[in-house]
């Protein structure tokens, strides 16, 4: 019988089935940062268990990073003892550990795959909700929490219910200006922050066929914004392309071996799915968030909903607390929407491509007075690429603070965080209220070449007319 890749994946690290309904999964690859592991080490001293398989498990810290400070100590006091906490670990575990001193620290969601760990065909866990990211290589990945971190430690394996899989087809050519983060803040405000919730997606059609490995991760990354725990896509050439010659990727005639093996994983034709979605790129425009989680979007040229515009009660009350903590006019343009921080990065968004197309369009511009501006690469590979083409200065010249990679104001359990009420252009995934360090701040979610034009503008802009995006 025909299968899903998300099917093939399952049997294949299907320990057991337990009493519960529950699988005992074997866990291919485990990725841990500073955040969620200590605790987990904590409970594997407690229990004086070891480290069952520490090859398959790389660490790399990016949330409390500092990313305008490399030398230690650090500020924070307790980002530096989280950073020795994992060296602690790491050394006593023997776990691989990519530490700022290596020049591979970096966001673990950008760490994993440019260092050729996440490959096709394995399960990946990760104490972090975007691990769904690694799925763009034809991986099921998932984030997990501390409790079960230590199980992945202690046994490389957890107890996980099987998820239905529904197969999203997005078919045609983007619109010029329209970029991946529009493909999956449109497939998320369609299907809703909850629709995919017991779900697996599978990201699939001539779009993401056409996606390079940098944007298929940005859909997959934002995959748990809509409910979903895992997302993927099914890996081809543009997969393996990607992955050869990476330091952890097979060598020799191994390669060969571990290609004609990823192969085998991709969906069959005929494969049966719970769901078939299917989407019109064409259809597709630049995207903006408006309100208080992501599926609260827009288009660059729709007004700010309001709640007469409900299609529910439930529906009505959010619009009313979105309203009220965002602070914006209910039938107002989002357009001109004024804003005072623009953000690029985080592990959406802060890869080398990105930042090389925002550069085409920021040369020579400035960022317009009263706007706080910062650019932070995803890892400090990716800032070597930048540097080495010269994008950082673009950058600088355009007054944009560039920064060490972290996981910076995404998620602001570091120095980098909104004050009061803020409204931040971000390039990130979440606008969750005081997502960004603020109780009070604002977000809104756009691909990076909008935060670039909101950057230089003051205000929410459609990137199309500002930087005459698709007329290059």
């Amino acid at each position: 019988m025909p299968k899903s890749l998300f099917q093939k994946v399952w049997d294949a690290h299907a320990v057991r089935a337990l009493a519960n309904g529950q699988t005992q999964l074997l866990i291919g690859t485990h990725l841990i940062h500073e955040v969620t592991s200590p605790q987990a080490f904590g409970m594997m001293r407690d229990l004086g268990l070891k480290v069952l398989m520490p090859h398959r498990t790389f660490a790399t810290v990016d949330h409390i990073v500092p990313t305008d400070q490399f030398a230690e100590p650090y500020r924070d006091p307790l980002a530096q003892a989280m950073m020795d906490e994992l060296r602690k670990n790491c050394a006593q575990f023997g776990i691989t550990f990519f530490d700022r001193a290596t020049g591979k620290q970096g966001i673990v969601h950008i760490v994993g795959p440019e260092q050729g760990i996440t490959q096709p065909g394995t399960t990946i866990a990760c104490g972090d909700s975007h691990t769904s990211t690694h799925g763009a290589f034809g991986a099921i990945a998932f984030g997990i929490g501390t409790s079960q971190v230590r199980d992945v430690l202690a046994t490389q394996t957890m107890a996980l219910g099987q998820l239905k899989v529904r197969r999203i087809e997005v078919n045609g050519k983007l619109p010029p200006g329209v970029y991946a983060k529009d493909v999956i803040l449109h497939i998320i405000r369609q299907l809703g922050v909850n629709g995919g919730t017991g779900y697996a997606y599978e990201y699939a059609g001539s779009t993401f066929d056409g996606f390079t490995m940098e944007e298929r991760m940005t859909v997959c990354n934002m995959s748990i914004e809509g409910g979903a725990r895992v997302g993927y896509v099914n890996p081809d050439e543009t997969t393996f392309a990607y992955l050869k010659g990476r330091p952890y990727s097979p060598k020799g005639t191994a390669w060969d071996a571990a290609v004609a093996n990823w192969k085998s994983f991709a969906s069959d034709p005929g494969a049966k799915y719970d769901d078939v979605v299917k989407i019109n790129a064409a259809a597709i425009a630049p995207s903006v968030t408006w309100g208080i989680n992501p599926g609260q979007g827009i288009t660059i040229n729709e007004n700010v909903p309001s709640p007469e515009t409900a299609t529910s009660a439930d529906d009505k009350t959010g619009i009313i607390e979105a309203l009220a903590y965002m602070k914006l006019t209910p039938g107002a343009p989002i357009k001109g929407t004024k804003i005072n921080v623009a953000f690029l990065g985080s592990c959406t968004n802060g890869r080398t491509s990105d930042f090389q197309e925002v550069a085409k369009f920021l040369k020579g511009r400035r960022v317009a007075p009263g706007v706080k501006a910062i650019a932070v690469p995803g890892s400090q590979i990716v800032a070597l690429q930048c540097e080495k083409l010269g994008l950082d200065q673009i950058f600088r010249d355009a007054g944009f603070e560039w920064r060490e990679a972290g996981c910076s104001m995404c998620l602001a359990m570091n120095p980098d965080k909104l004050v009061g009420d803020q409204l931040c252009a971000s390039s990130s995934n979440r606008n969750f209220k005081g997502r960004q360090g603020s109780t009070t701040g604002r977000t809104l979610l756009m691909s990076p070449v909008m935060v670039a034009a909101a950057a230089v503008t003051g205000a929410v802009a459609d990137a199309r007319e500002v930087f005459g995006v698709g007329q290059n």
